[in-house]
């Protein structure tokens, strides 16, 4: 996860000036971030030894939650910027968002009920993350050059 994460930043600083040229895809390489460090951030929480479920439950709501919220008001705040992004593509970069973040948010809830399932949602929620990861990464290392 986080040789991706650095990946995110290496295509960030190959391609920074045609990056900051089109008015959007900064604003993506953060989502990006959010995506794959929410995924390390999760999996470290979840190595802490003898952690009551409760606590962990809550832990991994607030990355859900931040990996939803951040994302998303940045696709909010930047709506006029994507005038030339079509509906289509700025719905498929808010399902990624939430596809990302909301099983991090159902693992906690299940977690701080005391559902042991919450970590086959956190798992889910970490894949997703970083397939989506991949995928901003991939837009911002080659098809920025297209």
């Amino acid at each position: 996860m986080a040789a991706l994460t650095g990946l995110v930043v290496v295509a960030i600083s190959i391609n920074l000036t045609r990056i900051l040229s089109i008015a959007q895809l900064p604003r993506r390489a953060g989502e990006s971030l959010f995506l794959l460090v929410g995924a390390i951030v999760l999996a470290s929480v979840a190595l802490v030894p003898n952690q009551p479920g409760t606590l962990l439950g809550v832990e991994i709501a607030a990355v859900g939650l931040v990996m939803l919220a951040a994302p998303l008001a940045i696709q909010i705040s930047s709506r006029n910027l994507d005038a030339a992004v079509s509906p289509a593509k700025r719905s498929a970069r808010a399902a990624v968002t939430v596809a990302a973040g909301a099983p991090f948010l159902i693992a906690g809830v299940l977690l701080y009920g005391g559902s042991n399932a919450g970590l086959y949602w956190a798992a889910a929620g970490v894949i997703i993350s970083l397939v989506g990861g991949v995928w901003n990464t991939w837009i911002l290392l080659v098809e920025i050059l297209r």
